[in-house]
């Protein structure tokens, strides 16, 4: 009987595999829970790859990461960095996000304490500040990342925070903002109750929580001046994900 011959694994398929072990490897040394924690969620959320392969954070961006956790996205963009330099870059995707630099804000005390322990707290490409979103200033960027925290406040805190948002963004920078769709009822209850399950895994109260519909949360953006393009960004879950991607008028 013949051996079936292995699957081939595509460039891009195998950069990425890469910069998932460097991305996670600094986790190691901040705890078992946070290595494994890192893994899973790169690993198994679409939105980290999504950004990589479509070009939304570009190089020598200053980024700002708004309920940045444990400082993935800050480690997956440092990754990113010295693979390139490497010579490792997938070649079909577009330019790497070299020399990005991260300023994250979380709420929670642990998770900024596994960031800084992972990446140091003071790193040229990575600074981990502890505070309220709606309270720290936001330094001028040209990209702000915002991935399923909004919702944890009111909807007039969230808008007071998108208006901040444009203003902190030079003129052309991009705000990529994933929220659940409330429309979508099931995928969007799905998605609360796992989003409480995965909070207190990570040792922290249940807030509670304020979402919308897609269009109102478009609307919101775009009466800020924002262009806005809604991407699906659910690929393997139950969840009603949407990634906004909104980008601030040139002018």
């Amino acid at each position: 009987m013949s051996v079936p011959a292995p699957a081939t694994i595509a460039p891009a398929d195998a950069g990425w595999r890469r910069l998932l072990d460097r991305a996670a490897a600094p986790y190691r040394g901040a705890g078992r829970f946070a290595w494994h924690f890192a893994r899973g969620k790169l690993g198994m959320d679409p939105v980290f790859r999504h950004l990589l392969g479509h070009g939304l954070i570009g190089p020598r961006a200053r980024v700002v990461d708004i309920g940045c956790g444990q400082g993935l996205l800050a480690s997956l963009l440092r990754a990113c960095g010295e693979l390139a330099r490497e010579g490792g870059w997938p070649a079909e995707w577009p330019a790497a996000p070299a020399g990005a630099r991260v300023t994250g804000i979380e709420l929670m005390s642990r998770d900024v304490a596994r960031a800084r322990a992972a990446l140091g707290g003071q790193a040229p490409d990575a600074v981990f500040i502890e505070g309220d979103m709606r309270e720290v200033p936001l330094p001028a960027c040209d990209v702000v990342v915002i991935l399923d925290v909004l919702h944890y406040v009111p909807i007039d805190a969230q808008d007071r925070l998108l208006a901040r948002v444009h203003s902190a963004l030079v003129p052309g920078g991009r705000l990529l903002l994933r929220v659940g769709d409330a429309s979508q009822r099931q995928g969007f209850a799905v998605s609360q109750w796992v989003d409480r399950v995965v909070t207190r895994i990570r040792g922290h109260q249940v807030p509670p929580t304020w979402g919308r519909p897609l269009e109102a949360w478009i609307a919101a953006l775009q009466a800020l001046g924002f262009a806005v393009e809604p991407r699906p960004m659910s690929q393997g879950t139950p969840f009603a994900n949407v990634l906004l991607v909104a980008e601030r008028s040139r002018r």
